[in-house]
Order: C-alpha cells, then sequence, then structure tokens
C-alpha cells in the first residue's frame, strides 16, 4: 500500500497547507478607516477586499497569500468581506478615490491610495517596495 499511498496520496492524513505570513485584521468598522489613515501616515497600510462567494476571488487571495513571504509579514493587512460589509467597502471607495472591484487590494500611504489592483492584477503589485 506504500506506494500507492506515495502515487496517490493517503486519504486517512489530513492535507496540510503553509501556514500564512498575513495576520489579517477584520475590517469590520466605518471606524477603522480613520485608523487606517493615521497608520498610513508612518507605515503602508493594505486593504484586501474579498468576495466569499466568488472562485476567482478564492483563487486570488490564496495566491496573495502564497505570495506574502516572509520578508512582508510585518506589513499590515486588512482583511474587508465583501458581502457582510458592503458599506464599508463604499466607503473605502470614496475615501480612498478608487473604483469597487472584487477582489481588489489597496496600498494606503500617507492617508491615499498609492497603489491599488483587483483580480489577478493583485499578485503583480511589487509589496517590497513598500
Amino acid at each position: 500500500m506504500g506506494i500507492l499511498n506515495n502515487i496517490f496520496g493517503n486519504r486517512g492524513e489530513a492535507q496540510q497547507e503553509k501556514a500564512s505570513n498575513i495576520n489579517w485584521i477584520p475590517l469590520t468598522n466605518l471606524d477603522q478607516l480613520e485608523k487606517i489613515k493615521e497608520e498610513s501616515k508612518t507605515e503602508p497600510i493594505l486593504i484586501f477586499k474579498h468576495s466569499t462567494r466568488c472562485g476567482i476571488s478564492r483563487m486570488v487571495i490564496k495566491q496573495f497569500e502564497k505570495m506574502f513571504d516572509e520578508d512582508l509579514k510585518n506589513l499590515k493587512v486588512y482583511y474587508l468581506d465583501l458581502l457582510n460589509y458592503r458599506t464599508i467597502s463604499d466607503e473605502v471607495g470614496y475615501q480612498f478615490q478608487v473604483m469597487h472591484q472584487s477582489p481588489q487590494l489597496l496600498v494606503v500611504k500617507e492617508a491615499v491610495a498609492v497603489a491599488h489592483a483587483s483580480h489577478y492584477d493583485i499578485t503583480q503589485i511589487d509589496l517590497t517596495k513598500f
């Protein structure tokens, strides 16, 4: 059975995925936007807008987590569940002057969105610049 397990995998063992280097901060309150603006005056802040019902969004967030290596682990990343917090998503777009997309990543510095991308372009942002 050993060779079959090597070929097909052992279904009895739970597959362990690599732990994420991202310390997600849930964005659940409009008041947090002011905190994000304040924090962005001393360090870059990321906002990841995610739709839990969208297959593309699910795939992109997995790719984003994979690219988020040890060098980036100190970046603050806010996670916004678009379906549960649509009003916050609308306010993010208004305050940072970025048209709504899903999934979407914003990089905020000095209270301004200095970079943003959506869908598969999220993984093309060079976060090491920030």
